[in-house]
């Protein structure tokens, strides 16, 4: 899928991406997609938590109900975040993903930030909520070979990073390309990485995402690593 000067691309923009880590800029975006994440998950549990209790009520169970409600609540709300972190990580990070690639292109590819034309938090809220409905929609869809390969035992994983790698390669690509065009329906006219790298970028980011504490990391390197891959390959570099 990938030949050496693509491998060697993909290290190089991975290193590179590391290497700003800890910019002002990077620490911002990763500060607001984690705690804005954490936020979500948090009001998610809350309203767990007051829907049962006014049902446990119902219920009769007035003495123990909070308590159930309580526990149920926090379940919930740990279960939603293993699950559906990826989802709204990615919707957070489209929000706010020009500032990394603002960061990223005045540091290594100041001609490319020159020209481009920050796409705003509006087109960044479009191409969030595009991406839930991607990731739901397919996810959907490939349930039925999930539920099939449940007894395969790593069949699902693989199943599911193979999905999410052709969903999040698109949202990885599409962070830079908002920069460089006009609107939501000129990204896929954007010349940026080939397929190929779309593809594994988005593998490596959506494993990223099943590894506790990295996968904090992973929608900011991610962004990164696209910027990076995107121009180099425009310069015939990768």
């Amino acid at each position: 899928m990938l030949g050496s000067c693509d491998a060697d691309a993909m290290i190089q923009a991975l290193l590179l991406s590391l290497g700003q880590l800890f910019d002002r800029a990077v620490l911002r975006v990763l500060l607001k997609v984690v705690l804005l994440s954490l936020a979500l998950f948090a009001v998610l549990g809350v309203g767990a938590f007051f829907g049962l209790n006014e049902l446990f009520a119902v219920w009769g169970w007035d003495r123990e109900g909070g308590l159930a409600a309580a526990a149920a609540a926090a379940l919930i709300a740990v279960f939603s975040g293993v699950l559906l972190f990826r989802v709204v990580a990615v919707f957070i990070m489209s929000i706010f993903a020009d500032e990394i690639v603002d960061a990223v292109e005045r540091r290594h590819y100041p001609l490319a930030a020159e020209k481009a034309r920050p796409p705003g938090y509006a087109l960044g809220l479009r191409m969030g909520l595009a991406s839930v409905g991607r990731a739901l929609l397919y996810n959907l869809l490939a349930a039925p070979v999930y539920a099939v390969l449940l007894f395969t035992g790593i069949g699902v994983a693989i199943a599911f990073l193979l999905v999410n790698a052709l969903l999040l390669g698109r949202d990885l690509s599409d962070m830079v390309a908002a920069r460089h065009v006009d609107g939501v329906s000129a990204l896929s006219t954007f010349a940026g990485m080939g397929r190929g790298q779309r593809f594994v970028l988005g593998l490596l980011a959506s494993a990223a995402f099943l590894v506790p504490l990295v996968n904090l990391l992973a929608p900011v390197i991610g962004a990164a690593m696209a910027t990076h891959l995107t121009h180099r390959s425009k310069a015939g570099l990768a």
